[in-house]
């Protein structure tokens, strides 16, 4: 006589075929990678926290798959994806990446390492100082029965000593090793990932709240960043597009030479302003007498946040990405702030 089952009846995990799901990774692997959702997937398990800014962006003369930031360390992340065994072609392609850039972690996702590709990396970690950091990660599909197919990420080359630098990070969170005022600031903007997540606009609340003063989102561009931000001081909350780097002013110039339509498409004048000790450029509206410490206000300061978050991504988006640098307009006059 057969044993009958006992205890919770299980499933088995099976393996799937990564083609069998994403068959290219240019129009099928790398835009599912790109989605907040599944690149929080990614982040959690590198322990970052990445911020898409473009897809199949150039450096050099080649093109990154996924060009992010770690908000952290507001560096570069670099993604190359692979759906095969790592080969030489990809491994130069990283090399020139970092080559290029100051301060840059890469992220090498294929379906299986060769062992020498892992060593490399390994190699690289050691050789290379804090501002380069290199990572293997090998994806792969299980379900269960007739489940969908689920992602896991496994990490195969990481930086030195990076998983205990994590753990530490989480051990600090975990112990609530911060001020009573940057808790609140967390929560503040807990509440406000909440409302744009309700308001359903084009900035998304899915993405984690930090214990500061401010939070960046990203608006299509590498250059620009949308920003909300508490002024405790004066008791005011701003909504801002920021740019910053070699090309700021240009950029900016061009923007604010379509200020009249501009602000026709917000409904409501905003602030134009240089930054030069930044070499920085913003365009900025504030809501006065709103305390960020008045908790029982936070609904409504919550709704103007968002709000003018989504009309500024609604109103700048495809302006900025169609900026080149070299087009500053004509007959310009050189005020530092325009009000």
């Amino acid at each position: 006589m057969a044993d009958e089952q006992r205890g919770p009846m299980l499933g088995r995990l099976e393996s799937v075929p990564l083609r069998n799901i994403w068959e290219t990774e240019a129009m099928d692997f790398t835009p599912w990678l790109a989605q907040d959702a599944h690149l929080g997937i990614l982040s959690d398990t590198l322990g970052l926290e990445l911020v898409l800014e473009a897809q199949e962006k150039s450096v050099g003369p080649f093109r990154a798959d996924l060009l992010c930031k770690n908000v952290g360390s507001d560096e570069w992340v670099l993604i190359e994806n692979q759906l095969e065994r790592t080969d030489h072609t990809h491994l130069g392609q990283l090399l020139t990446y970092a080559s290029g850039l100051e301060a840059v972690t890469i992220i090498w996702i294929a379906a299986r390492f060769t062992e020498e590709h892992r060593s490399t990396l390994d190699w690289l970690n050691r050789i290379t100082d804090e501002h380069f950091k290199f990572f293997g990660v090998e994806v792969e599909l299980w379900r269960i029965a007739d489940s969908p197919a689920a992602p896991k990420f496994n990490v195969v080359s990481m930086p030195n000593n990076w998983s205990k630098s994590v753990a530490q990070a989480a051990r600090a969170i975990d112990e609530s090793e911060l001020s009573e005022v940057r808790i609140k600031q967390r929560r503040f903007w807990e509440g406000l990932h909440a409302e744009l997540d309700r308001q359903g606009g084009p900035v998304s609340g899915n993405r984690k709240a930090q214990p500061q003063s401010w939070m960046n989102y990203s608006i299509g561009r590498s250059e620009f960043s949308l920003g909300a931000v508490m002024l405790r001081r004066t008791n005011q909350l701003r909504a801002e597009l920021y740019t910053d780097g070699p090309h700021a002013e240009a950029y900016f110039l061009a923007l604010e030479a379509q200020r009249e339509e501009i602000e026709q498409a917000l409904g409501y004048p905003v602030r134009w302003e240089r930054l030069p000790q930044r070499q920085a450029c913003r365009v900025e509206v504030y809501l006065k007498e709103a305390d960020p410490e008045n908790e029982e206000d936070w609904h409504r300061q919550h709704q103007w946040l968002a709000q003018r978050l989504n009309d500024f991504h609604q109103a700048f988006a495809e302006r900025v990405k169609g900026l080149t640098a070299d087009v500053i307009p004509q007959d310009h006059d050189s005020r530092s702030v325009s009000d």
